[in-house]
């Protein structure tokens, strides 16, 4: 493995289907991982998510709902193009709400902060319902055991290990 490596599960557990980051990760923390993978949720933390970049990871896999326009519970990975020239062109005097950053924003924060992530994946699922509400739709909630394999696939891939079989 060259570097460290990032899994973090994204997203409001108050908004129903965007706390499926949230679950994922939850579900992904407890399986073994090599030295050198960290499995957060960070949920709408999106400032502790940057700080914790400044340790020196080399890739961040996302966990997120997002819309893709594709069927409820549809799980994609996207390679993400890391923004760092528009980071780099942040005003020193913008204002930062922690409340309402996204992983675009997290990502102009750290090289705000004199750092960088070489390579982003992005672990995808489309919503059903993001309406206010705790719990996630029956379809997204069947694509969590999905997620899980595919991150752990993504991890193995990263560090060239392979994914152990494990039992959630």
């Amino acid at each position: 493995m060259t570097g460290k490596v990032l899994v973090a599960g994204i997203g409001n557990i108050f908004l129903g289907d965007d706390g499926w980051g949230v679950e994922v990760a939850n579900r992904l923390a407890p399986l073994p991982m090599l030295d050198g993978v960290r499995v957060v949720d960070f949920g709408i933390r999106g400032v502790h998510l940057a700080y914790e970049l400044l340790d020196g990871y080399e890739t961040l896999v996302l966990i997120d709902a997002m819309p893709m326009g594709e069927a409820p519970g549809t799980v994609a990975v996207i390679e993400a193009d890391v923004p760092v020239a528009a980071a780099g062109n942040q005003d020193e005097g913008t204002f930062v709400d922690a409340h309402s950053m996204n992983p675009g924003v997290v990502i102009a924060l750290l090289a705000g902060l004199g750092a960088s992530v070489e390579r982003i994946l992005v672990v995808g699922c489309e919503p059903d319902d993001v309406d206010e509400g705790i719990g996630l739709s029956p379809a997204v909630a069947a694509a969590v055991d999905d997620a899980v394999e595919t991150c752990r696939e993504l991890v193995a891939e990263i560090t060239g290990s392979v994914a152990k079989e494990t039992t959630p």
